[in-house]
């Protein structure tokens, strides 16, 4: 579940479990399991910050001794990136794109960073040309989605500097030595982790399965139950 979710909503998704006929229902934290899914050592006595980067939200956590010390979810995510790409062909092509097509630009040509060119790689693409509502055809290249994306990328690297400043001096010079972690499909975006490591002088990691490390790590919290106990919440 996500870190923020209110005491309704885990009652409601345990009362959801239960009632499929499970016997008992657990819940663990979204950047727990992503973190155990990414394979950090999340049960020692140091800090490691995840930043897990999902379709509505970025979930911003600092974990140490297996518990979360600090945590902050952004309404940034994939789904804001594409809406950013939408409004941007609107802004400045006068283009009309569906949400497949802000989402095939994000996938094959996304970056979060401005090419060394000025211009990278390019796709054509097809929308409705707004001002006389035929159909049209148009190039876009990747300079003009790292722009388009400045803004959600931002926002995410605000939301790690601020993890980092409120974060305990000790667990912060534990993240400064260690690197964050990137899970989450918006992980996949192109050169995301050069972007915020330039402006955050921090190292930064992508798992090695984005996508699904919130899987693993629930599936690893279940094989290794009893060591790993503390982190699942089984409380009615």
């Amino acid at each position: 579940v996500p870190h923020g979710a209110t005491p309704v909503e885990k009652r409601a998704i345990r009362q959801s479990v239960l009632s499929a006929g499970a016997r008992r229902a657990g819940l663990i934290a979204e950047p727990i399991a992503a973190a155990i899914g990414a394979g950090m050592p999340i049960t020692d006595p140091t800090g490691n910050m995840v930043v897990d980067i999902g379709g509505g939200t970025t979930e911003v956590a600092v974990l140490s001794l297996g518990d979360i010390v600090y945590a902050r979810s952004v309404r940034v995510g994939g789904d804001r990136m594409d809406e950013a790409i939408i409004s941007y062909l609107r802004r400045h092509q006068n283009l009309l794109i569906g949400e497949s097509t802000a989402e095939r630009i994000k996938t094959t040509i996304g970056t979060a960073r401005m090419p060394d060119d000025g211009r990278g790689a390019s796709i054509n693409i097809r929308g409705r040309d707004l001002l006389n509502g035929v159909p049209k055809e148009t190039e876009i290249n990747q300079a003009q989605v790292a722009e388009a994306l400045s803004e959600p990328v931002q926002a995410i690297c605000d939301a790690v500097m601020q993890a980092l400043e409120t974060t305990p001096p000790d667990l912060a010079a534990d993240i400064v030595d260690r690197g964050v972690m990137l899970t989450g499909g918006g992980a996949l975006l192109g050169d995301l982790d050069l972007s915020l490591r330039e402006q955050t002088g921090l190292s930064i990691s992508v798992a090695n399965e984005p996508l699904n490390c919130v899987a693993l790590g629930t599936g690893k919290a279940l094989e290794y139950e009893k060591q790993l106990r503390h982190v699942i919440d089984y409380d009615s």
